[in-house]
């Protein structure tokens, strides 16, 4: 089963225009893909060397970037 979490965040103002831009000009986008791919993204590149985490959420967090950027579910197995 997947499951999402609802997160609340601030960000600053420039950053939301940006957003915002960013969206108006890729309807296939939206903020939840952004900031899922972001985040996913973000992860992978600073896992660190004294916590790795586990391979198995290197390949988890591998699967949502992967799944988000190419616009399939995520946790699909096709």
């Amino acid at each position: 089963m997947n499951s999402t979490v609802s997160l609340l965040v601030e960000v600053p103002e420039v950053l939301h225009e940006s957003l915002r831009a960013y969206l108006e000009m890729r309807p296939d986008w939206d903020q939840d893909r952004v900031f899922t791919a972001a985040l996913s993204l973000f992860l992978l590149q600073n896992r660190g060397t004294d916590a790795t985490p586990e391979p198995l959420y290197q390949r988890q967090a591998s699967r949502i970037y992967l799944d988000t950027m190419f616009k399939r579910p995520v946790g699909q197995n096709n």
